[in-house]
């Protein structure tokens, strides 16, 4: 399928050095700081986008204005309060140290270890093994920084599995190779199939770990991602998948301000843990995914309920015409199944969102052509689901339509109208295109197609 035509719609121009957001990770239990607008490379920023922990865990992801120069203490405090003052408050109880002084940003001081970190020690001896699998196409810069961030895991039984998906020269394998002496083993394995479901489940013929994470080659795992990946299914032996929140690791650009403003990759989810059960998880049905119940650039899964769904299908994804839908495809059928699937923010990941508006642009066509491709896919397994699907279809309408909808909750009014008909105009071909891509997967062998 051709790229959408680049699109006229006006982007903020960035005058001089003038950027929209910093991010900045702050730790609640250390006295917080004032965060400067104005960088000493002349780099000057508008908001900052606090990653709040408090001893070590993600908390919240929280904004807060540079329009006088700098946000003081007081400024972040009050932001932090609004925005996750209850987790504080309910994360301190379990410390035994007062909210009062974090909430302030004064910070506190902990007598031994946080829960968060005494989880991770126990689970670390005899947690699950682990295969992190990064999937990637001639990328090897982005991937050798994923890579980077894999070492520095704190829980120790992992293995990586890099799968190179159709590549154009040998720039990956080059580079996993330099990896063969290290302490952390990086396997290496081709597939020539193009599209992204082809190589996840090319991924899934090599791995031998009962669990099975996924990482994109665009972001960087938090140093305690697998820690608290390992700790979900130890202390939830049922569960069939894991999810985690991402966060943006940078909004140099207005695209990426405008992509996480409208969402990001966890809209409405929060960093509230969730447990989902079955067909109907806690009133969320498994057939309408917002807030998303999971998501491909964060995610984890027992192997063998995994392969019991027939793994991804090869007409949906990245790669092929349908552009997406195959991660929400597989979560929503391990629901289906009665399976769990879990939750967990505190598994934390960081994002490079497409930092040009025509990239964006391509994204949200992406985003809407996934969507209804994915129903394509639903109704193509079990035509029975269409009757719950027409009973969805008012409430989705008024989610993704109507004034005041899900979809649109938080979109500043700024937000470009052309992304948003780019995705209505993509969610119109969406069928189509899953017809297209099933006779291509047909054509290039085997699968679920």
């Amino acid at each position: 399928m051709s790229a959408p035509a680049a699109s006229t719609a006006p982007s903020r121009p960035l005058t001089g050095r003038q950027r929209p957001a910093r991010v900045v990770d702050v730790e609640l239990a250390r006295p917080l700081e004032p965060i400067a607008a104005e960088l000493p490379d002349g780099r000057r920023y508008d908001e900052a986008w606090l990653v709040v922990h408090l001893f070590e865990e993600p908390i919240g992801l929280v904004p807060v204005s540079l329009a006088g120069g700098r946000a003081d203490v007081r400024a972040q405090a009050a932001a932090v309060r609004h925005a996750c003052g209850d987790l504080v408050g309910e994360r301190a109880r379990l410390a035994g140290v007062p909210a009062a002084p974090l909430l302030a940003g004064t910070g506190v001081e902990l007598a031994g270890e946080a829960p968060f970190l005494r989880r991770h020690r126990a689970v670390r001896p005899d947690g699950p093994e682990i295969t992190v699998v990064l999937c990637t196409r001639n990328r090897p810069d982005d991937l050798r920084r994923a890579l980077a961030s894999l070492e520095r895991q704190s829980y120790p039984r992992f293995g990586v599995l890099v799968v190179d998906n159709a590549p154009s020269d040998e720039r990956t394998a080059e580079l996993v190779t330099q990896y063969a002496g290290s302490a952390r083993r990086v396997q290496y394995v081709r597939e020539p199939r193009p599209g992204l479901s082809w190589a996840r489940n090319r991924a899934l013929t090599e791995v031998a770990t009962p669990v099975v994470a996924w990482l994109d080659d665009d972001e960087e795992a938090d140093r305690h991602w697998l820690a608290e990946i390992a700790c979900a299914f130890a202390e939830n032996p049922r569960a069939v998948a894991v999810s985690g929140s991402v966060v943006p690791a940078e909004l140099e650009t207005q695209p990426q301000l405008w992509f996480e403003q409208y969402g990001g990759h966890t809209k409405g989810r929060g960093f509230r843990p969730a447990d989902f059960h079955g067909p109907d998880p806690d009133g969320q049905s498994a057939l309408y995914p917002l807030p998303s119940f999971g998501v491909g650039a964060n995610m984890a899964f027992a192997k063998d309920a995994l392969v019991a769904v027939g793994g991804f299908d090869p007409a949906l994804g990245a790669g092929t015409a349908t552009l997406g839908g195959e991660d929400t495809l597989v979560f929503t059928q391990l629901l289906l199944r009665g399976g769990l699937v879990l939750y967990r923010p505190s598994a934390l990941t960081r994002h490079y969102h497409r930092p040009d508006y025509d990239a964006l642009a391509r994204q949200m066509t992406g985003y809407g052509v996934g969507l209804t491709a994915y129903y394509a896919s639903l109704l193509r397994s079990d035509w029975r689901l269409a009757v719950p699907l027409l009973r969805l279809a008012p409430r989705a309408l008024r989610d993704t339509f109507g004034p005041g909808g899900r979809r649109l909750s938080g979109v500043p009014d700024s937000f470009p109208a052309e992304l948003l008909r780019r995705k209505t105009r993509g969610m119109l071909a969406g069928p189509f295109a899953y017809l297209r891509a099933r006779r291509r997967a047909r054509a290039l062998g085997g699968g679920r197609s």
